[in-house]
């Protein structure tokens, strides 16, 4: 089979497009994959960092974890089995992004899950928050099933305990999308702390924000 080179530029795109959103570590260590449609694989991301990826950094891996193309190093080869987890698991996702973002590696590395509060996380399908899988060696079959364990349907983010923040959704636009929404709400939180706490939104308007979202989006674009 040859190189699909769209999906190849879609993925450095993606990548360049997550250091842009600055939901990533100073280092910008990650790794982003996307399905090939009509077939048991995806591209992944085989260099040790987002920053300046080209199309030499993504190589082509089987959902059963075979290298079919390209070249992976042990470090990026070690958390491959994340992202085949979220394909198998779940037939909608289109792209899976990892990265350490700093405020929601830092609910991670506490243990402490991200509530609601801020609407965009209602908005995008983490009206109840994002959950926290507990810690597993680097991409092991434990960690694996750490993450199974701790997501819930519909969800498309888990925080990584101790690790960093995993996100998964139908295009890499929303994946990225949502990577930001979970950094801004954990920021958010963070620094909320110093004025006595976050504040949920209430269960009912949670729901109410989704529906306004849902409408808006339905009425479509207006132009004047």
């Amino acid at each position: 089979m040859t190189v699909d080179e769209g999906l190849v530029e879609q993925v450095v795109a993606a990548a360049a497009s997550v250091v842009a959103s600055g939901a990533i570590s100073a280092n910008g260590h990650g790794n982003i994959s996307v399905r090939v449609p009509g077939a048991e694989e995806m591209y992944y991301t085989a260099a040790p960092s987002l920053r300046g990826l080209g199309p030499e950094g993504v190589v082509r891996v089987a959902l059963d974890g075979t290298l079919l193309e390209g070249n992976l190093p042990p470090i990026q080869g070690a958390v491959v089995a994340m992202h085949t987890a979220m394909y198998l698991d779940r037939p909608d996702v289109g792209c899976v992004l990892h990265t350490h973002s700093p405020f929601a590696t830092a609910h991670a590395v506490a243990g402490a899950p991200i509530d609601c509060w801020i609407e965009a996380l209602a908005m995008f399908g983490l009206a109840d928050g994002v959950p926290v899988a507990a810690y597993g060696p680097r991409g092991s079959e434990q960690a694996v099933a750490n993450i199974r364990k701790a997501l819930r349907p519909g969800v498309p983010a888990v925080l990584l305990a101790n690790h960093g923040v995993l996100i998964f959704h139908r295009t890499p636009e929303l994946a990225i999308l949502v990577g930001g929404v979970v950094e801004e709400a954990a920021q958010a939180a963070i620094n909320a702390r110093a004025l006595g706490g976050p504040v949920e939104i209430p269960a009912d308007l949670r729901a109410a924000a989704l529906q306004r979202a849902m409408a808006f989006d339905a009425a479509g674009t207006k132009t004047a």
